[in-house]
């Protein structure tokens, strides 16, 4: 990959992780799965990319601007992830504890 090439993965990275982030807020699950592993697969691009070419300043900056708003759309994925792993669990442990005092009073 040439620098250009780079940039370019890392903005589409970027693009991607906007679209999870909506996927998040509007809990579009499978869509967010799906887009997950479009970013993965960029990811590993560039991790793969045996040649990391040297960046001019200008491009270096923008590689940085990019990087910290993909981090920052993760944090924001992740604390929404995260609050509705909490319900889901809340929910499956609330349907346990009924199924159990069903099973143990033998209950209709």
């Amino acid at each position: 990959m040439n620098s250009l090439q780079v940039i370019d993965t890392y903005e589409a990275i970027q693009t991607i992780t906007g679209k999870m982030l909506l996927a998040a807020q509007n809990s579009e699950w499978e869509l967010l799965i799906t887009l997950e592993k479009e970013c993965s697969k960029l990811t590993k691009q560039l991790i793969q990319n045996k040649s990391s070419p040297k960046l001019t300043d200008e491009l270096l900056h923008k590689k940085e601007k990019i990087i910290y708003q993909i981090l920052e759309d993760d944090l924001k994925i992740k604390s929404i992830t995260q609050l509705w792993m909490k319900k889901l669990n809340d929910t499956l442990s609330t349907t346990g504890r009924k199924r159990d005092l069903h099973r143990a009073y033998q209950l209709d």
